[in-house]
């Protein structure tokens, strides 16, 4: 199906629309990163190349706490493949969804599928059908609004001299449990939350972070698809 150049236009004004709500909340996330980052010695440079990079703040947050406890470099990148886990997850449940995108538009477009964007881009398939110009202009618009937030972080932060004095600890998550009630209306919603949780504070206080948290989505994925899954039609002879 080819879009007019208005139904296109619609799309991208909708992306909009559906994240700038969401912009207040992760500004402030981003600043205390670049605050934080900085503040590890890293340089503003160096704190905008990596989240340029790698767009992924929570995994960033794990990679920065690891590199003030002078671990070894392979156990920062595996704490941030475990933190990161997640996203495979989002991107096989958003996979049978792209069909109007083009191959070159999914490798591309999955760099962008942070957790906002999940969310933003699941709603909509289940609304509208998802199309490019919608996710690109809603992730787009993310990705932006997280590299100034960072950048901002790293020139200002420096005045903040303890961000938990201001709350700011809490940041990721509230940020984290907002994305879980927006999905309160699906269908298998709550044995989904109480099995994840369940089997993420098991998983943190036996294996510990931040395995628990791709442990737990992967328990509750499991149990999404038992439960989605068709009872087999019995046959009587």
């Amino acid at each position: 199906m080819t879009l007019s150049d208005g139904s296109r236009s619609q799309d991208i004004k909708d992306g909009i629309r559906d994240v700038l709500p969401i912009l207040p909340a992760i500004f402030p996330f981003g600043g205390v990163f670049g605050a934080l980052a900085v503040e590890q010695g890293l340089s503003s440079g160096e704190v905008f190349l990596a989240s340029m990079t790698i767009f992924a703040g929570a995994s960033q947050y794990a990679m920065l706490d690891l590199m003030g406890q002078n671990v070894p470099a392979w156990s920062i990148v595996l704490a941030v493949f475990a933190v990161n886990f997640r996203h495979v997850l989002y991107s096989a449940s958003l996979a049978r969804k792209l069909a109007q995108f083009k191959p070159w538009q999914r490798w591309v477009g999955m760099f962008l599928l942070v957790d906002p964007q999940f969310a933003t881009a699941d709603t909509r398939a289940a609304t509208h059908g998802l199309r490019p110009a919608y996710f690109f202009a809603s992730g787009l618009l993310l990705y932006s609004n997280w590299l100034f937030s960072n950048a901002v972080g790293a020139q200002f932060g420096a005045l903040l001299e303890n961000p938990a004095d201001y709350g700011l600890d809490f940041i990721l998550p509230i940020y984290f449990a907002g994305l879980v009630m927006g999905f309160h209306k699906r269908p298998r919603f709550l044995p989904i939350l109480l099995i994840s949780t369940a089997v993420s504070l098991v998983t943190y206080h036996t294996i510990g972070s931040p395995w628990h948290i791709s442990i737990g989505g992967v328990a509750g994925l499991i149990l999404a698809a038992i439960l989605s899954k068709p009872p087999v039609a019995r046959v009587d002879g």
